[in-house]
């Protein structure tokens, strides 16, 4: 299912460009156009799940798909031995502003925390 008026709908019908790094049958990384680290990738679901949450609740193991794709593009990128983050964000409170499950891939710079 894709919802017509969802950016991240666009991109993976390819109705939006992005600059894609890799792809899976349920998944589509694309580099974010305003990238807070070396490695700023975005790793979305093909299908239209709202947030983390809704997808988790769907219980179809896309997260696990997710965090699969996000790992290879880290390998891809030489930032997996060294170390990256995954962020979720969920609900605009905690900064989601795309309202379809992404998860961003950061890593190629020291990452403090906590967070924020």
């Amino acid at each position: 299912m894709v919802q017509d008026d969802c950016l991240f709908c666009k991109i993976v019908k390819g109705e939006v460009p992005a600059e894609i790094v890799r792809e899976s049958e349920r998944a589509v990384a694309f580099r974010d156009i305003n990238p807070q680290a070396p490695t700023h990738v975005l790793v979305i679901p093909r299908e239209h799940y709202r947030d983390a949450a809704e997808a988790a609740a769907a219980d179809t193991g896309l997260l696990d798909e997710i965090v699969r794709v996000a790992h290879e593009v880290a390998a891809d990128e030489d930032v997996a031995e060294q170390g990256y983050r995954l962020v979720f964000n969920t609900g605009s409170g905690a900064g989601q502003t795309v309202f379809h499950l992404h998860g961003h891939l950061l890593g190629g710079r020291g990452l403090n925390w906590p967070p924020g």
